[in-house]
């Protein structure tokens, strides 16, 4: 319980400013708890307010300090609020040996870690094997005397080369420009493929986020429009870091370039030309009521701004020539696939999920139905990418599977199951009461028509 006052003999007779400071944050704790508020409900309200100090100045204080000063009030009074040092629990300083050991060993090896430097220094002998050298002491005497303690790749060991592949179809650069359009000023993104050695824009997709399906169905159409590429090089956002898209770029046999951040070697074409379609044709989608907002219809402009505006364009690295000749003079053949079935057939994973009790399998966030038998069994499922369907292989053939629809499920009667070979059927098995109900009271006619021995009586 929270005494009313504090202890006498455990009073500050000279409180300094500070302590005073923090009684009054913590007076306004003591009067919700005495007024009936739980203790971690007090704090995190004292916590959420601007607190005015005595020289006049705004403070906020975090919950962590409130419990603390509220221990130390409860436990000492005012003195318990006093700004004393916990106490140095690391020596105040390092040897001298020591700290030649440190300049010396970082200029031998830069990269050794802070702990390492430790381990190596006890197994020389510098510092005893029971001695106690926390690392933030070694930190900053580190820092006093000048040495480097973080490890930036520099020019030597990051491979920060600028590259240009000679050859069309050599790498795709892909990378998603967010913008908006229409009078409602509605979100979208749109996805460009651009040809690394020409700059020739292959394709163009328009979707409201970046998602991995929109990304994989422009790979698809690309792929359509102008064969199969070496290399795609792409950055960090969400549509290009999904397990389903790295798994279809292996199967289409496409390296996987992910560019690092802060890569201006790799990623400075891609910024180039997104400050280039931005001042061309985005930035004037917004706000107009003439624009059509719908995906389709963006990628419709899109498409004709690459074709017929930029890619006739005289581009400053490419001697003289336009994205669109500089593509189409290239001698390197293009590579198509044989078939687009084939083709689709890369853009679908198997994936495997085990069946709930209610017939349900989970794949993302939507729940989809499989047939009746499955129930706590692992199935493997068929993802085909660009359409979003799942099928599965049941009875000799694929089937689609559906969504749950709740509302429906609701309102359906329940089937019922045969006891020996769980399959739906129409109408119950004849009991044994049946059965004996048939023996004593038999049918009167048979399946002819006739009575039982009519034969018999006749002749």
């Amino acid at each position: 319980m929270v005494p009313t006052v504090a202890p006498a003999m455990k009073r500050n007779p000279d409180p300094s400013r500070i302590a005073l400071n923090r009684y009054a944050i913590i007076s306004q704790a003591l009067a919700r708890i005495r007024a009936g508020a739980e203790r971690a409900d007090a704090l995190r309200a004292v916590a959420a307010c601007k607190h005015v100090q005595l020289d006049g100045s705004i403070a906020t204080v975090s919950e962590r300090s409130l419990y603390r000063w509220l221990s130390a009030y409860e436990e000492a009074g005012l003195a318990g609020l006093e700004n004393i040092g916990r106490g140095p629990t690391v020596p105040a300083a390092l040897s001298s040996a020591f700290v030649d050991f440190l300049r010396d060993e970082k200029g031998l090896d830069e990269p050794a870690s802070i702990p390492e430097l430790i381990r190596r220094a006890k197994e020389l002998g510098i510092v005893g094997p029971k001695e106690k050298v926390h690392r933030s002491t070694v930190y900053r005497t580190c820092k006093r005397i000048g040495l480097r303690l973080t490890r930036r790749k520099g020019a030597k060991e990051r491979d920060s080369r600028r590259f240009a592949y000679p050859h069309r179809m050599d790498m795709v650069l892909c990378d998603g420009k967010h913008f908006r359009a229409g009078a409602e000023r509605k979100k979208r993104l749109a996805f460009f493929f651009i040809d690394d050695a020409t700059r020739h824009i292959l394709h163009v997709v328009v979707g409201t986020t970046e998602t991995q399906e929109l990304f994989q169905r422009g790979l698809y159409e690309c792929i359509c429009k102008h064969g199969f590429m070496g290399i795609v090089y792409m950055d960090h956002g969400p549509g290009f870091i999904a397990a389903d898209t790295m798994t279809v770029l292996a199967q289409l046999d496409i390296v996987l370039v992910h560019g690092e951040a802060g890569y201006k070697e790799g990623r400075g074409k891609i910024e180039r030309f997104n400050r280039t379609v931005k001042a061309d044709v985005l930035r004037a989608l917004e706000g107009r009521p003439d624009v059509d907002p719908d995906c389709g219809a963006l990628a419709l402009r899109l498409l004709h701004y690459a074709d017929q505006v930029y890619g006739h364009r005289v581009h400053e690295s490419l001697n003289g020539l336009s994205p669109y000749h500089r593509f189409i003079s290239d001698p390197k053949p293009l590579r198509f696939p044989e078939d687009r079935a084939g083709l689709r057939k890369k853009f679908e994973i198997w994936i495997e999920r085990r069946v709930s009790n209610d017939h349900v399998v989970k794949i993302g966030s939507i729940d989809y139905e499989v047939p009746t038998g499955y129930a706590g069994r692992k199935v493997v499922l068929r993802r085909r990418l660009l359409d979003g369907t799942i099928g599965f292989f049941h009875e000799g053939k694929v089937i689609d599977l559906h969504p749950v629809d709740l509302a429906h499920n609701a309102r359906a009667k329940r089937a019922k199951s045969d006891p020996e070979n769980g399959e739906i059927t129409g109408m119950p098995r004849r009991t044994a009461a049946d059965m004996a109900f048939d023996r004593d009271f038999g049918k009167v006619v048979d399946e002819d028509g006739s009575f039982d021995g009519e034969e018999e009586v006749c002749s």
